[in-house]
């Protein structure tokens, strides 16, 4: 996610997100992802709605999957950094051919944190097609991230599933 405005330590300032762009593009292009494939995610300011952009471009099908309803998701994950990303987050949307979609509470159940809960879910939702298929794109900075449910989760559940990930180490790009 872009850094919120106050935070100390940087990790995602948002004057990288032309860099981020440009390497997430190339990734998309090196695996030739199409009309053919499946985006999921869960639309956060940044990585994620940089790469559902990159994805429709391509005319990649692309999906959000929420670990809220949508409006509380735009507040927490989206307008949190300003800069124009909720206006982004709607101009992608408007190009949906799938409907938003908020994890199921069945599912939050067993789990003390949503985001962690809805990186699970889309994980399961993704090795459906086969764990051969599912491929994480990951713009990271390779460290843990400032609580539950991060990269670093997603990246090690999908790991432990088989699945592909595809590192963009921000250390090195920025």
């Amino acid at each position: 996610m872009i850094d919120a405005p106050d935070r100390v330590i940087p990790r995602f300032p948002s004057d990288k997100a032309p860099l981020a762009e440009a390497a997430i593009r190339r990734v998309l292009t090196e695996i030739n992802a199409d009309r053919n494939d499946l985006a999921l995610t869960q639309g956060a300011a940044g990585g994620d709605l940089i790469f559902a952009g990159i994805c429709q471009g391509r005319g990649v099908i692309v999906q959000f999957m929420q670990p809220f309803s949508e409006p509380d998701f735009i507040r927490q994950s989206v307008a949190v950094p300003a800069d124009g990303w909720t206006q982004h987050y709607l101009s992608i949307k408007r190009k949906l051919t799938l409907p938003v979609v908020q994890i199921p509470d069945e599912l939050l159940i067993n789990h003390a944190n949503p985001y962690e809960a809805c990186n699970r879910w889309l994980l399961d939702t993704a090795l459906r097609y086969g764990s051969e298929k599912v491929c994480f794109i990951c713009l990271w900075n390779g460290e843990s991230g400032d609580r539950a449910g991060g990269t670093a989760h997603m990246a090690a559940q999908v790991k432990d599933n088989a699945g592909q990930v595809i590192w963009i180490d921000t250390k090195k790009l920025w």
